[in-house]
């Protein structure tokens, strides 16, 4: 685990663990950092500490449940510890008035910024009677908030965090309420950001949020996703920039414009369709049909043909019937996706859809969630056997034992997960561009060779 540069001073440990997207680990590490700028000792879940900060996600039911399991586990097994509550399902907990009784202290998702001064506050008055809660509206006009100048980042692809916050409210999503209004980065700051984690020896920066394409909008200097993209490519030691998920709509014609002509653009973009089936679409108040979807689609792959599209897929949406549920998957089929994250829908208080009509029982919901994902797997190994005897460049992220064999395990540019023998470059390291190709693709990764 990793050690402040204090040599924790303060005498203090804690262990932090993060539920939910990748946008939220990001932000878990962020939260460490600053644990460690303070000097800090930081353990895993399974050690012993002070403190155990729960980072929290509240996008469906499940991972409601899972945090509060988690909690609750942590509270039995260290009940002198102070277990605390943060990030999306800790703003929805103190919005609602809903504060799980495992938990010493709940803040929310702008509170991150200061929780470590909260707990040595809270540890100080001692008690734990009564939960310490903060969780301060997310109102229009707040500025983004960064929760660490550095970010405790130890794989090969780093993530910058450029915005926060949805203004879209599909009938589904809890986001909106629980990450608050578009708030972006400034420009001259993700650029530092940036620039620091390549100087730290990242190759890969995965450009991330809640809603990139929406980069700029409250922003005054006329800031926007493609102006910033640019800047960021041109960042000495850039070898790859990725781009988070972006919505349909949000692909304007400068944004194609910058994906078709700037070359560290990764060939891979995470375009959320949600449903392949226009009645589903209208009745979660998406804001495109699978027209739209198709012909931007048909767009990118006329800019580059190899490009890797993936996508989310929800399932048993309220009021879906079984031939619009194949509907939706026979779109899937047509737009040849190289990947799909597949989901059941999750009832969320608040939300309309929650008393929408028409609710799917759960054993439905999960049928169908296996059979999208029969078609997922069906779709990624045929974009993947494209690749086979193709040139590609692997990122090596880690070392990989499969079968016996120790491989270098890693992503190409556009997304394939790749698998290179680790005796064919015996001196590798994480960071490395390694030119191989593609052999045979097994078990969800493309085997490789030099």
């Amino acid at each position: 685990m990793a050690q402040n540069g204090q040599n924790g001073q303060n005498g203090k440990s804690f262990a932090l663990h993060s539920l939910g997207c990748k946008v939220n680990q990001e932000e878990g590490r962020a939260l460490a950092a600053l644990f460690l700028s303070r000097g800090w000792q930081e353990r895993s879940l399974d050690e012993t500490a002070d403190v155990y900060v729960i980072n929290a996600c509240a996008v469906t039911q499940t991972a409601e449940s899972k945090a509060r399991a988690l909690l609750r586990r942590l509270r039995r097994r260290h009940p002198q510890a102070l277990v605390a509550l943060c990030g999306c399902y800790g703003q929805i907990a103190v919005d609602k008035d809903n504060i799980p009784e495992e938990a010493d202290l709940v803040a929310g998702v702008e509170e991150r910024a200061v929780l470590p001064e909260l707990i040595e506050k809270k540890m100080a008055e001692g008690g734990r009677e009564i939960p310490l809660t903060m969780a301060q509206p997310l109102q229009p006009g707040r500025p983004f908030t960064v929760i660490a100048a550095t970010s405790e980042q130890t794989r090969a692809r780093a993530y910058l965090k450029i915005e926060d916050g949805c203004e879209e409210f599909c009938n589904y999503c809890i986001v909106p309420y629980a990450r608050g209004p578009v708030r972006s980065l400034p420009q001259e700051q993700a650029l530092a950001q940036a620039a620091e984690l390549l100087a730290q020896g990242h190759r890969e920066i995965v450009v991330s949020g809640v809603h990139i394409g929406a980069y700029g909008r409250d922003l005054q200097d006329g800031s926007h996703l493609p102006t910033l993209i640019r800047r960021l490519a041109a960042l000495p030691g850039c070898g790859r920039l990725r781009l988070g998920s972006i919505e349909p709509q949000q692909f304007t014609a400068e944004l194609l414009e910058t994906f078709a002509t700037e070359m560290k653009i990764c060939r891979h973009l995470h375009i959320p369709l949600q449903s392949g089936c226009d009645a589903t679409l209208r009745a979660m108040g998406r804001k495109y049909d699978t027209a739209d979807y198709a012909a931007l689609v048909e767009k990118l792959r006329q800019i580059c043909p190899e490009i890797c599209i993936t996508t989310d897929i929800m399932v048993g949406y309220p009021g879906e019937t079984a031939a619009e549920f194949e509907q939706s998957r026979d779109f899937c089929r047509q737009m040849g996706f190289g990947r799909m994250h597949v989901f059941p829908y999750s009832q969320r208080p608040g939300t309309p859809a929650a008393t929408a009509p028409g609710q799917i029982p759960g054993e439905e919901k999960k049928k169908r969630a296996a059979a999208m994902g029969d078609t997922a797997r069906q779709l990624a190994r045929a974009y993947g056997e494209k690749f086979t005897g193709r040139k590609l460049q692997l990122l090596a992220e880690q070392k990989q034992c499969v079968n016996g064999t120790d491989y270098i395990s890693g992503h190409s540019d556009n997304y394939l997960p790749l698998l290179l023998p680790a005796a064919a470059c015996p001196h590798w390291r994480p960071g490395q561009f390694i030119q191989v190709e593609g052999e045979i693709w097994q078990d969800g990764c493309l085997l490789t060779r030099r």
